[in-house]
């Protein structure tokens, strides 16, 4: 079975979304690694005891990696059915994850906020994922 015929012929878009936040996690990773030359934190710590701003540009890393696994199964899922929709909300939630690791580089970890938009991203997929499984149980 050829999978260009199994997939919805949109999800091109899906694949480009998935590439994007693949950027977005190098891009967060090398400003944690620039900032531990800068603030002279070295590996393994993962953060400073003397350091706010280091540990905010740690942190805004740190996040997106606790979430990015969920995301990625909700935005699979959603995408085999709906990829132009998931497609967008990716791109939503990708973008987001800048705004937010931008807000926390200030080293005030209020303006992390700025990429609380990205909960439409998220939350859209999950809702998404939730249809699907209940169409295929049947329940609409």
């Amino acid at each position: 079975m050829d999978i260009l015929t199994v997939l919805p012929s949109n999800f091109g878009y899906v694949i480009l979304t998935f590439l994007y936040s693949w950027i977005m996690l190098g891009y967060l990773a090398v400003k944690v690694g620039s900032a531990r030359k800068k603030y002279d934190v070295k590996y393994p710590t993962m953060y400073s005891d003397n350091n706010q701003v280091f540990n905010c540009i740690q942190r805004a890393h740190q996040n997106t990696l606790e979430v990015y696994p969920q995301w990625l199964v909700f935005q699979t899922i959603a995408a085999l059915v709906y990829p132009l929709s998931a497609s967008v909300l990716g791109a939503i939630w990708v973008t987001s994850r800048f705004s937010y690791a931008w807000g926390y580089y200030t080293g005030d970890p209020a303006k992390r906020l700025n990429g609380a938009y990205g909960y439409i991203g998220y939350f859209g997929v999950i809702l998404l994922s939730i249809s699907i499984a209940l169409q295929l149980l049947g329940v609409f």
